[in-house]
């Protein structure tokens, strides 16, 4: 699986367990979203060791962007909230500088 493909499955699966405590936590839901929030947690933390990238840090820091900007669309298309213009823009601007840490040049 490529990369940035792992880094889309990995943010879905952080946002969903991290959102089941959400829904358990803040929104009054059954304490059952807890199961599948941890389960969920769990495989985030198995996809991240998929990326193939020298030092844990660097993968880390460039999922981050892809992370911010899931996030976003997780508000829009499950929550139901549409991201303004600095959603938008502050994810942009983190997608790239995912970019130049992931693809830069290394000497």
């Amino acid at each position: 699986m490529s990369t940035p493909l792992i880094y889309l499955a990995a943010a879905l699966a952080e946002i969903a367990g991290c959102f089941a405590f959400w829904a358990w936590w803040r929104s009054g839901c059954s304490a059952l979203w807890l199961a599948p929030g941890a389960i969920s947690l769990g495989l985030f933390a198995w996809l991240l060791t998929l990326v193939d990238s020298d030092y844990a840090g660097r993968a880390y820091a460039a999922y981050g962007g892809v992370y911010i900007v899931t996030s976003v669309l997780w508000l829009w298309l499950v929550e139901h909230r549409l991201p303004d213009r600095w959603d938008v823009t502050g994810a942009a601007i983190c997608l790239v500088g995912a970019g130049v840490i992931l693809f830069g040049p290394r000497g």
